[in-house]
């Protein structure tokens, strides 16, 4: 069984005993692309039809946001792409990006696993979080501190939605953030990176 095998919050919910709130859970102070990023992303906008494919929005859209942001914090993360995690055969696959610890064996290992995002599938958020969910789950257990939140993101790339596990308690950000106000978005996910930071995990996965 994969990640993308659960289709609902519901079913991880089940299966792992984890109890559901939604609730606004960071306070987002916005915070301004560079003119750069605004002028390639506009650019893009207008000339790319970015919403045509999943590979589309994850290219042209939700991986250059991420990016923009995860820039502040590279000296502390690492950005992976399509990169595989497993705990076990049912918590296994592939999110389509993970934000982790350094590890200290270099690039080329994955540190303690922290955000996971996952694009939601022909823009179905409900299936995209029971995936997440479940990665975040399984990033809870390779982690080893069932007491450290871990944080997941679920966008279409143009609706982007927050949700943290921490014990046995999953918490869903009622407030969605979206590529019309790119501020409040980035202010978004620079408070899960904050966040994230804050958190005492340690170690690499081997």
């Amino acid at each position: 069984m994969a990640f993308s095998d659960f289709k609902q919050i519901s079913e991880v919910q089940e299966k792992f005993r984890i109890k559901y709130t939604a609730t606004d859970f960071f306070k987002v102070e916005t915070a301004s692309p560079s003119t750069q990023f605004l002028q390639e992303f506009q650019f893009t906008l207008q000339h790319i039809n970015v919403f045509s494919s999943e590979a589309s929005r994850c290219e042209a859209v939700i991986f250059p946001v991420l990016r923009e942001v995860y820039k502040a914090y590279a000296d502390t993360y690492a950005l992976w792409i399509q990169e595989p995690i497993t705990y076990d055969e049912t918590l296994s696959g592939t999110p389509d990006y993970l934000i982790a610890t350094k590890s200290e064996l270099g690039m080329t290992v994955v540190g303690t696993p922290l955000i996971l995002l996952v694009e939601a599938k022909k823009n179905d958020f409900e299936q995209g979080w029971g995936q997440c969910l479940a990665e975040l789950v399984a990033a809870q257990k390779i982690n080893d501190a069932p007491d450290v939140p871990v944080y997941g993101i679920v966008s279409d790339g143009e609706r982007w939605q927050f949700g943290k596990l921490i014990d046995d308690g999953f918490t869903q950000n009622r407030t969605t953030f979206s590529i019309d106000n790119l501020p409040a978005l980035f202010g978004a996910i620079n408070a899960v990176f904050k966040a994230a930071g804050q958190t005492k995990a340690t170690g690499s996965r081997h």
